[in-house]
């Protein structure tokens, strides 16, 4: 794998390394540890060819092939050098991402780097430099959460490798990941980590659809079904305890009343958890992140992913699920500013009868400033 040609790529690293003494530590691991997975990358053409190959492998390659070109082909997503190579890391995860919280407040700790601007997270190739760094946080008050990262994105600027990481998973995880990560390099704010997810996320769940109703049985449809409902059950419980772990750190409680409110929310989303696992017949499959050091952070990671979803899900409803339009719409919507993207992603959430399309649409066009298209490298998305 390559440099995308397109993309200066040299002069934004060193940039990077530039920046500033307090950011170069952190600036040249993720430089050292991305050059590592390029240099681990091999075209997925060349492995299939080589009767050398793991006969698996190169069934799980050939898979592979078919959702790149599907991802393209269907969904209208970027066609270029991105998931058309393969590289082993050796290891379970990319990258390791930090999340922190204050102990009484849902307002992530935010790292704020070149060209990407300010994100919720702060992503490692070595666990051990995450856990380092998550370890000093929480000396500093804060909640912290360190979670394991199967892939990531660098928006175009190089062609992204399929994973050792996310092709373990199976093809299902597998499609889910190319579609997530190619929606991130067609479009991309600055700044807003929330947006960029949940956009991710909702262009991963239409191009699952697609996906699985052209090439799967009725089983495996069935199956993902039941485990999108068990997503969907456990994101609605998250938003409902957010909401609640909100209002009472908003609340005129003294910091000791709320520790202790904080105490009896997390208890409280513990049973309720534990009735719907009851409900799942006893499926166990998010018991790790209901663990004992459940907390802010975990909440703060969540939200990343699914806080604007279903105003995704309702603008491409409201463009009967015809993606070019929809992801037109969104581009507007992404000009914004980001209060008045936020009051408008909010009146969708809401909006009953009434739709919020004409006020989207008579949004002002992108702009370069407000709108980063493929523009830079950013952190994990599980």
């Amino acid at each position: 794998m390559t440099p995308n040609s397109r993309m200066p790529v040299w002069p934004l690293l060193l940039a990077l390394l530039l920046a500033g003494c307090s950011n170069a530590t952190y600036y040249a691991q993720a430089i050292n540890g991305h050059f590592a997975v390029m240099r681990a990358a091999v075209p997925i053409d060349e492995l299939i060819g080589d009767p050398a190959s793991d006969a698996l492998l190169k069934r799980q390659l050939a898979d592979v092939q078919a959702i790149r070109e599907f991802a393209s082909r269907e969904l209208a997503l970027p066609d270029n050098g991105s998931y058309r190579s393969y590289a082993d890391l050796g290891r379970p995860y990319a990258v390791w991402n930090v999340f922190a919280a204050p102990e009484l407040s849902l307002d992530g700790k935010r790292w704020c780097l070149l060209m990407v601007g300010c994100v919720n997270y702060r992503g490692y190739y070595q666990r051990q430099d995450a856990e380092r760094l998550a370890a000093q946080l929480r000396q500093e008050g804060y909640d912290t959460f360190v979670g394991g990262v199967p892939a990531y994105s660098t928006l175009g600027y190089f062609d992204d490798p399929v994973l050792n990481t996310f092709l373990r998973l199976g093809t299902q995880e597998v499609a889910r990941t190319v579609f997530h990560e190619l929606a991130h390099q067609l479009l991309f704010v600055e700044g807003d980590t929330v947006f960029n997810e949940s956009f991710a996320t909702a262009v991963e769940r239409e191009g699952m659809r697609r996906w699985l109703a052209s090439h799967a049985t009725a089983e495996t449809r069935a199956a993902f079904a039941t485990q999108q409902a068990r997503k969907a059950a456990v994101m609605a419980l998250m938003r409902d305890y957010r909401r609640k772990f909100a209002a009472l750190y908003a609340s005129d409680l003294s910091a000791s009343e709320q520790r202790h409110g904080k105490a009896e929310l997390f208890a409280a989303l513990r049973r309720d958890y534990a009735d719907l696992k009851t409900s799942w017949g006893g499926y166990s499959g998010y018991d790790p992140f209901f663990a004992d050091d459940l907390n802010n952070a975990k909440l703060v990671s969540l939200a990343l992913y699914s806080e604007w979803l279903p105003a995704f899900e309702r603008l491409l409803d409201d463009e009967q699920h015809d993606l070019p339009r929809f992801y037109q719409r969104v581009a507007r919507l992404a000009a914004l500013d980001s209060d008045a993207r936020r009051e408008l992603l909010q009146r969708t959430v809401a909006a009953t009868g009434e739709s919020t399309q004409a006020a989207i649409i008579a949004g002002p066009q992108p702009t370069a400033g407000a709108l980063r298209v493929a523009a830079s490298a950013c952190g994990g998305c599980p």
